[in-house]
């Protein structure tokens, strides 16, 4: 999950937040929800981060919404990553639909 916050750090994704689905969620460990400031921002992060697995890891990650880039959803394994415009991620606040207190941490990115 490293690799994936710092790239989402590196292209300066806001407002950063892993939620922990251990035990919530057969799907993945992890899910990350990240904004980008516009949909050229939202594009350029989800790109960056497929590329960056592939070329650290061999991860080929499955990619969906890139075309509209108003909420891209990246399948990276045991994570996964949303990347939204800020009020796209708003309207929908999955934040709110897995996270309990205990189970959500800001990354800090």
């Amino acid at each position: 999950m490293g690799i994936i916050l710092t790239s989402l750090n590196d292209m300066k994704a806001e407002e950063v937040v892993k939620i922990d689905l251990r035990g919530k969620s057969e799907m993945a460990d992890w899910m990350i929800i990240a904004s980008g400031g516009s949909s050229r921002q939202v594009a350029s992060i989800s790109e960056h981060l497929v590329d960056r697995l592939k070329q650290d890891h061999g991860r080929l990650s499955r990619i969906e919404g890139k075309d509209a880039a108003d909420w891209v959803l990246i399948d990276a394994g045991d994570a996964i990553v949303h990347v939204f415009r800020p009020e796209v991620r708003e309207f929908y606040q999955l934040e709110k639909l897995w996270m309990t207190p205990s189970r959500a941490t800001a990354s800090g990115a």
